[in-house]
């Protein structure tokens, strides 16, 4: 993949702020450990990205943050626009077709259990299939990417619930897509209370 490919990968982001970010599982660990954990994603993130060569654009819930853990040289920096997550997401997709891109994938910013090599096998099977979806442990998905824009997919979900992923592989039906690898969202304190990596900002917290 090069920077002239019309591969453009969407970063979702919330503004790492207390009590804004990881509510779920603040509300079992405190909202200082949920935030430290959400910065720490965060730069997970950007580690696994930051060297793929391809368009990255980083997309704020809030308000765009010049310094940051996205480099101004490496990542655009837009805002996020819409109602609920589907019209947020719906409008990143548009935009980058608009703009010719090809194969677009979107990723939230704070998946522990991502690779890079995730992230190439995702653009690569795009050059055979018209979408490719990362299904979450949760019922959800934590990576979609398509060849062509797609209004159903953003349409009619309970976002956040456990109903997204099989309404959205039922819009899918009748299309070329591909399944990714299931993977682990973190969202709530059962997700991370196991993983040794997560034990340094468990120790302060509440529970």
């Amino acid at each position: 993949m090069d920077l002239n490919s019309k591969n453009l990968l969407l970063i979702f982001t919330r503004n790492p702020e207390l009590g804004k970010c990881k509510t779920r599982l603040a509300a079992t660990i405190g909202d200082e450990a949920a935030l430290d954990i959400y910065k720490f994603l965060l730069r997970h993130t950007a580690s696994i990205t930051h060297n793929l060569e391809i368009v990255k654009e980083v997309w704020y819930s809030e308000t765009i943050w010049e310094n940051d853990v996205w480099n101004n040289s490496n990542y655009e920096k837009k805002l996020q626009s819409g109602h609920d997550l589907g019209e947020r997401m719906a409008q990143a997709f548009t935009e980058g077709f608009k703009n010719g891109f090809e194969r677009i994938v979107i990723i939230g910013s704070d998946m522990y259990d991502l690779t890079q090599k995730d992230l190439k096998n995702a653009f690569n099977l795009l050059e055979k299939h018209e979408f490719v979806v990362g299904p979450a442990e949760d019922g959800g998905y934590y990576l979609l990417g398509m060849t062509s824009f797609e209004a159903n997919l953003f349409k009619e979900k309970q976002w956040g619930t456990s109903s997204v992923l099989k309404n959205t592989l039922s819009d899918l039906e009748k299309t070329n897509y591909v399944l990714l690898q299931e993977r682990n969202d973190i969202d709530l304190y059962e997700d991370i209370k196991d993983l040794a990596v997560f034990q340094p900002y468990l120790k302060n917290s509440r529970k």
